[in-house]
């Protein structure tokens, strides 16, 4: 049985997932803002976090909220704090690519202890909680059973914010598509993580993410019976947001093969 927090969230999430497919076909008309260079919102990212935002404070008022378009909001040293992408997807969004998700994510004192990830198209809802597992629409998820990179689909996403990592992200491409069997970019952090944790992929590696894009997803892998870690193998959420997922093996075997082609910045991150 889902815990209260999940259900909440979810809740949260479904009022979301509404408003991002009643705009859906009309995304060429929506008022789109740069907030900095490549990295766009538009009012349905604000619609939809506003959803959840309103959910969450009705059930939580005393926790601490972090979204990607409104802040930070709520008590600065609140226990409990809920991280929120509302839109995480939102090139491929206004692109009219069908992939994209809404992420949400409870912390206790910066651990991830409650996690949805909603996917509205497909109606796929991913939930964990620590210590109770992860599942997809109620169904119990399982990381991949790959032992090694050899034959393995790994995903990742290009580093808009920061391309002054282009060459490592080639660099990083190269080595570990010499050995997967295939690399995916699909334009969605949290569910490449989400789909990672259910073992439709096999790995995962970004530079650069946000605590919105990850909180959730990561949550997901570890309750999958997985792990995810930064570029020199530390675990946990990497304040960089530098980060790599997957199963046990698979984790080991990209940390491995990325360490001699990165720069030290980014392994000391």
């Amino acid at each position: 049985m889902a815990r209260p927090a999940v259900t909440v969230a979810v809740r949260a999430a479904r009022a979301a997932g509404n408003v991002i497919l009643r705009y859906m076909n009309r995304a060429g008309n929506l008022i789109v803002t740069e907030k900095q260079p490549l990295d766009f919102a538009t009012e349905v990212d604000r619609q939809a976090e506003a959803e959840i935002v309103r959910e969450l404070r009705r059930a939580y008022p005393d926790n601490a909220i972090l979204g990607e378009e409104s802040g930070a909001s709520g008590k600065p040293n609140a226990r409990f704090t809920w991280v929120i992408d509302p839109l995480d997807g939102t090139h491929n969004y206004l692109r009219g690519i069908p992939q994209f998700a809404v992420s949400i994510a409870q912390l206790d004192r910066g651990e991830p202890v409650h996690a949805v990830i909603f996917d509205p198209l497909r109606d796929e809802i991913f939930t964990a909680s620590k210590g109770d597992g992860a599942f997809l629409n109620d169904r119990r998820i399982r990381v991949g059973k790959r032992e090694g990179l050899d034959g393995s689909l790994i995903a990742t996403g290009f580093p808009y914010r920061q391309r002054a990592h282009l060459d490592a992200q080639m660099d990083m491409t190269r080595v570990l598509l010499g050995r997967a069997e295939d690399l995916r970019r699909a334009g969605s952090a949290a569910l490449d993580l989400a789909w990672t944790a259910n073992g439709r992929l096999d790995g995962y590696f970004e530079i650069g993410l946000k605590p919105w894009d990850m909180a959730a997803g990561v949550l997901l892998v570890r309750e999958a019976g997985g792990r995810y870690c930064d570029f020199a193998g530390r675990d946990g959420i990497p304040a960089s947001g530098n980060i790599i997922a997957g199963n046990l093996h698979i984790v080991a075997q990209m940390v491995e093969a990325v360490g001699p082609v990165l720069p030290p910045a980014l392994l000391k991150a």
